[in-house]
């Protein structure tokens, strides 16, 4: 009898995977779906109407601007790998894109997102995809798609890599850039929810180095819940509050810049909401540090400087505001879920964020 020859399978790539694969992850594209979304049996691509008899588009948008952005989890999946939990660091990838995305005053519209791994497991990929449905939810978005793409021979086996593309709408006029920042606007900052998706290089060398146990309970990280839960916490999405402050404020132009705090920290961030004449002077004891951060900074020996350069600190995003508007604002914000804070003012200067 002759050898049959070689197949798909025989290289590492499981066809009949990936498509029960797609049948279990329908449900949750689905739930993130609105009108505006065109459903087609078979499609290639994701389809989305920007059609003005649509409720987005009866909100004046009379020049509207697509704007779009792409970023990924980065090497907080090998935690997430590690401990097996799966179903959060979808959320980060939403996250880490209409954070991004909103900062110029955009909505987000849809998402898609892209899965490399060593060997597609329906199962592991049906658990990120829900985590990355969830967060299109609560960034008020649809999950449109996606590729996952089985390379055994760039992968180790286990491993996955997660990225995400976001696309969203903003009236031209309504734009927000860094021209607008004026002298005495109060910087505002809303709290993160931990360490976000930046910095895990080193969180994973702290953890390494000093021998700490993610399935224990570290009393001065987290005493409610084990350290890797911790360290998994995902990204908070500021989507729905930013642009309900911004879809209050139509005529008058209360909120002049903004910044989403992630590798850099605050002053490789914020710095990119200011013109080249003005600085922001950030008071470091304004707001409370998580005491994840501690933790990391005390067990890996980390110069204060230095934590304040790789992580958020506890601040996720900052809006700069004009002073007569600055405690409406963090009411209204306050009100949305977030916790908010006064952390600055806007000075004349170089365009730099001086932290005292």
């Amino acid at each position: 009898m002759a050898k049959s020859g070689m197949t798909y399978a025989d290289s590492g790539v499981d066809i009949d995977a990936g498509n029960q694969m797609v049948g279990l992850i329908k449900q949750h594209l689905a739930r993130t779906h609105g009108p505006r979304v065109i459903s087609q049996h078979g499609a290639f691509a994701g389809c989305f109407r920007l059609d003005y008899n649509e409720r987005l588009f009866k909100r004046n948008f009379r020049d509207p601007v697509l704007l779009a952005c792409t970023d990924s989890v980065g090497s907080k999946v090998k935690i997430a790998i590690d401990l097996g939990i799966l179903d959060t660091v979808g959320q980060d990838v939403v996250a880490m894109n209409v954070n991004d995305l909103i900062v110029q005053g955009a909505e987000p519209l849809f998402f898609l997102d892209y899965i490399g791994t060593h060997k597609l497991s329906p199962d592991q990929m049906t658990r990120i995809v829900k985590g990355v449905a969830d967060g299109c939810e609560i960034a008020g978005c649809a999950l449109l798609g996606g590729e996952t793409a089985e390379l055994p021979d760039l992968y180790a086996p286990g491993d996955f890599d997660l990225a995400g593309f976001a696309v969203g709408v903003c009236e031209l006029k309504r734009m927000v850039n860094p021209e607008k920042v004026a002298p005495g606007d109060i910087v505002l900052g809303l709290a993160s929810s931990g360490i976000h998706s930046n910095g895990y290089s080193l969180v994973r060398a702290i953890v390494k180095q000093a021998n700490l146990n993610l399935d224990e309970v570290h009393e001065d990280c987290d005493p409610t819940r084990t350290l890797g839960r911790a360290l998994l916490e995902p990204t908070r999405i500021y989507a729905k509050s930013i642009i309900t402050i911004l879809h209050r404020y139509r005529v008058k132009r209360v909120v002049s810049g903004m910044a989403h705090i992630t590798g850099g920290g605050m002053a490789e961030n914020l710095n990119r909401a200011l013109p080249e004449d003005l600085d922001a002077h950030v008071q470091l004891d304004s707001w409370e540090i998580p005491p994840v951060f501690n933790f990391l900074a005390k067990h890996g020996n980390v110069d204060p400087a230095e934590m304040r350069r790789v992580f958020n600190m506890g601040i996720g995003y900052c809006l700069i505001v004009r002073p007569t508007f600055a405690q409406s604002i963090a009411r209204q914000l306050r009100r949305a879920g977030e916790t908010v804070y006064q952390i600055g003012k806007i000075v004349p200067g170089t365009g730099k964020v001086i932290e005292n």
